[in-house]
């Protein structure tokens, strides 16, 4: 099983907030910013412009620069319709336009950037900061679509005969979602309380709700402290996962929970924190929820979720 790589794992937040929503100094919050992060923080590096497309180096696809082609929502059939259009007359030269993957749109949100929620000085064009179709159904309701805010981040599902706008793709050739639906060969359970993940090297709780109860968001940080002065597992580098590490888990082909089939995990819970705050609102942080795989965002005063400590492999 390929690994995932490290960079899609990572988010480009910068900034540490109060449960106020006030900018605070990092130091050692245990927040998402204050984790040490490998990915490049230059789009120049990941962003290459050729005319009508941009090239993302860091997934291998081509995006249309116009992130509107259409100009007008679109029901999710029409959307396919009008990527079926494009293959059909190989628009800009390239004959595999698509519907992006619901990881390969939500690789490119930021979680610094708002309105667009891109990340900043990137090079495409007319983004509208409202959401965008996937190509992927929800697996527990046919009769939806995942679709991804670009204004602010949220990863939700509709109606397929909603109009949302569309962004062609072509050629993603990472594999940066959901590996498959085996758990058995992705999960390695070690010792009496950690899972290893294959897809990610991420070392997860086994007991996904060892808190035994919900918390409030910064509460949620300070037990994650707790277990690393107990060794939790013998391991002592556990934190509150940021939203991607959270979203990595997410298998679109199940439900109740959207986790990978045969996964080693009890007690899952339906909501849980993430280490990363919506800079869209910064009292709130971000949420996965798990009956479907939702990405959205929870008031952090309140104690309505879940801890699932995470550390590095």
């Amino acid at each position: 099983m390929a690994a995932i790589h490290r960079r899609f794992l990572e988010t480009d937040q910068t900034q540490c907030y109060a449960q106020d929503g006030q900018v605070i100094p990092c130091g050692n919050s245990g927040q998402d910013a204050s984790c040490k992060k490998s990915r490049q923080s230059s789009v120049d590096h990941r962003f290459h412009v050729l005319d009508h497309v941009v090239a993302d180096k860091f997934t291998g696809a081509n995006w249309t620069r116009d992130a509107n082609p259409a100009e007008f929502p679109m029901t999710w059939d029409e959307a396919q319709a009008y990527v079926v259009d494009m293959r059909e007359r190989s628009a800009y030269g390239y004959g595999s336009w698509r519907l992006p993957s619901r990881a390969l749109l939500f690789s490119l949100i930021s979680h610094q950037q708002i309105n667009p929620a891109l990340p900043d000085g990137h090079p495409l064009d007319n983004v509208f900061p409202g959401y965008y179709w996937s190509a992927d159904s929800c697996c527990r309701l046919p009769d939806q679509a995942w679709y991804v805010h670009l204004g602010g981040g949220r990863v939700h599902r509709g109606m397929k005969h909603g109009s949302y706008m569309l962004w062609p793709v072509s050629m993603g050739n990472v594999e940066i979602g959901d590996p498959g639906h085996n758990g058995k060969a992705r999960f390695r359970t070690t010792g009496d309380t950690c899972i290893h993940d294959a897809h990610t090297g991420l070392i997860w709780s086994k007991d996904a709700n060892p808190a035994g109860r919900p918390l409030a968001w910064q509460e949620a940080l300070s037990v994650v402290d707790a277990f690393n002065r107990e060794k939790l597992g013998g391991h002592h580098g556990w934190r509150l996962p940021n939203i991607r590490e959270l979203e990595s888990l997410v298998d679109l082909g199940a439900h109740s929970p959207a986790l990978p089939t045969g996964h080693p995990f009890v007690n899952i819970q339906d909501a849980y924190w993430s280490a990363t705050t919506s800079v869209y609102e910064p009292r709130y942080a971000w949420t996965l929820y798990t009956r479907d795989g939702i990405v959205g965002v929870g008031f952090k005063p309140g104690n309505n979720f879940f801890l699932w400590p995470v550390c590095n492999g």
